[in-house]
């Protein structure tokens, strides 16, 4: 019986140090799984906060790349912007000049030859000539030389023929011709004269510009100044002797499509080297 007791007892005993040991095991291995967690935890925020700083400073350095392009190219734009602007306002009073002093000139000798008649009231001393004429003959200078160029670029076709300052000159020595003769020469009837100085007209063009541009513009030019000029000669601001058509004389748009190629050519060669307008995409 005594033993029998001892070798439960021992039994027991040794059941009880297994269980314990069970349950240190199991207490470990939940401590260590909880420390994993918690470290796992602890590392993942951190490494979030890594990632999240290197996108931000990437981020900020494209943006700042792309604003410091931006106003590279914003700035460029405007600088050629103004220069295009500056050659523009140049080109225009240059322009103004020539047509103005040519005016002058032409219309000079028109009143000498009895061609042109303006009334004694409008008559200004400076060379025999009304006062409206050199600002109006000028301001359409402006605009046909400036139209000139800009007709050809929207064509696509820049005008490369004779694009020299020699021909620009003989071009003009020609027209003054044109218009020199048409108050000097006598023919039998105007419509002599007028034929001949068609034929002097086109064969302007066909010398020192050959566009169809050119060709296209000088009719047009012709057709509204002989309307315009029909008009103030209807209201009496100015007549011209013998009117064959209606109230002026046949030959006069001859010498404005003459004066159209004459000035479309200064006009051009002006432009040339000029920077174009610059686009906003």
């Amino acid at each position: 019986m005594p033993r029998l007791e001892s070798c439960a007892w021992s039994c027991s005993c040794t059941a009880r140090e297994r269980h314990r040991t069970q349950l240190g095991d199991t207490a470990a291995g939940l401590a260590a799984k909880v420390g994993e967690m918690l470290s796992s935890s602890v590392s993942s925020p951190s490494l979030a906060l890594v990632g999240r700083g290197a996108r931000s400073a990437s981020t900020s350095s494209a943006s700042t790349t792309s604003t410091s392009t931006a106003s590279t190219s914003s700035s460029s734009s405007s600088s050629s912007t103004l220069n295009w602007s500056q050659h523009l306002v140049q080109r225009s009073v240059v322009l103004f000049v020539v047509g103005a002093f040519m005016a002058l000139v032409l219309n000079l000798l028109q009143i000498q030859r009895n061609v042109t008649l303006f009334p004694d009231e409008v008559i200004s001393t400076l060379f025999s000539s009304a006062w409206w004429v050199p600002p109006c003959c000028g301001t359409a200078a402006a605009v046909v030389g400036l139209l000139y160029p800009c007709i050809d670029s929207h064509l696509g076709e820049p005008h490369k023929f004779k694009r020299e300052w020699a021909s620009v000159m003989r071009c003009i020595a020609v027209f003054v011709g044109i218009n020199h003769a048409s108050a000097k020469l006598d023919f039998a009837n105007n419509v002599q004269l007028s034929l001949t100085l068609a034929a002097l007209s086109l064969g302007l063009w066909w010398t020192f510009d050959r566009s169809r541009s050119g060709l296209g513009l000088g009719i047009t030019i012709a057709f509204v100044a002989t309307l315009i000029t029909q008009f103030l000669v209807y209201n009496g601001v100015y007549q011209y002797t013998s009117p064959d058509f209606l109230y002026i004389r046949s030959w006069l748009p001859c010498i404005f499509f003459s004066g159209g190629v004459t000035v479309g050519n200064i006009g051009r060669q002006l432009a040339m080297g000029i920077p174009e307008k610059p686009h906003n995409d």
